[in-house]
């Protein structure tokens, strides 16, 4: 063998597209499915990326204006009728089922146990369709960096399948016979962990930043549950004394003292 056939033999291994090409239609299939599943979990990742980082800003937000000292209902006013972000739309809901009772006239402990009741139920539904609508997307990844190794190493077998046919045919077990059929065979499993490795960092890393927000919006969920249970032990009326008739004592003990005199 030459030294511009083994240059050559060694260039033809370097090169995907020579690789990609010369594979079997079966490997062809197996790359091209993993490269579009590659393309597919890295749009994933780039958008949860965007995402995340705009909702724990608008989050930040959010709570440097409750923590700034305003009231609720300034910050509720401030974020409208109808904010995008859990947060607000949170304390907007709250707020209303706080005004919509409040409006009906004075509340009993029994009502005022209710409205702190339906708050809870609205803001659990609420954090739960938050909760889905952030996980949308993590089940591809998670499919790619489970599947995308054992899909190119099918594709690395049946390649080396196909490379011993073909050292079979050509009864040469030289270089330049083996490597380029083993090389387009290994091919299939670099793309499937090439495939798979992103994937499996972003959707633990995704996961975890999804159980953070939702535990963010848990604990502003508690802090209005309180706030709420606050008010209504402010807006409780007070009971009144009515005052003693004419020349009957104001205490029992007043009247145990006259008795004995």
């Amino acid at each position: 063998m030459t030294v511009a056939a083994t240059v050559a033999t060694e260039a033809s291994m370097m090169n995907p597209v020579t690789l990609f090409m010369t594979a079997d239609w079966i490997v062809k299939s197996v790359m091209i499915g993993l490269a579009v599943a590659s393309v597919w979990s890295w749009t994933i990742i780039i958008d949860k990326a965007f995402r995340f980082t705009a909702l724990n800003r608008e989050a930040n937000a959010f709570e440097d204006a409750i923590a700034s000292g305003r009231s609720l209902e300034d910050v509720a006013a401030q974020a409208g009728p109808q904010p995008t972000h859990a947060l607000p739309r949170m304390l907007v809901v709250a707020l209303g089922d706080w005004k919509e009772t409040r409006q009906k006239g004075p509340m009993t402990d029994s009502q005022g146990g209710l409205l702190v009741s339906r708050i809870d139920r609205a803001l659990d539904s609420l954090i739960a369709r938050e909760s889905q609508r952030i996980e949308e997307g993590l089940g591809v990844l998670s499919v790619v960096a489970t599947a995308s190794p054992f899909i190119g190493l099918f594709g690395t077998v049946w390649g080396i399948m196909n490379a011993f046919g073909r050292i079979a045919a050509a009864g040469n077990t030289n270089l330049t016979t083996v490597a380029p059929a083993i090389a387009e065979a290994l091919f299939a499993t670099a793309i499937g962990l090439a495939a798979a490795i992103p994937a499996y960092i972003a959707y633990n890393k995704f996961s975890i930043d999804a159980g953070k927000f939702t535990g963010r919006l848990e604990s502003f969920a508690d802090d209005l549950q309180a706030a709420v249970a606050r008010r209504l032990g402010s807006t409780a009326p007070a009971s009144v004394t009515p005052p003693p008739a004419p020349g009957i004592p104001a205490s029992g003990g007043d009247l145990l003292t006259r008795r004995s005199v």
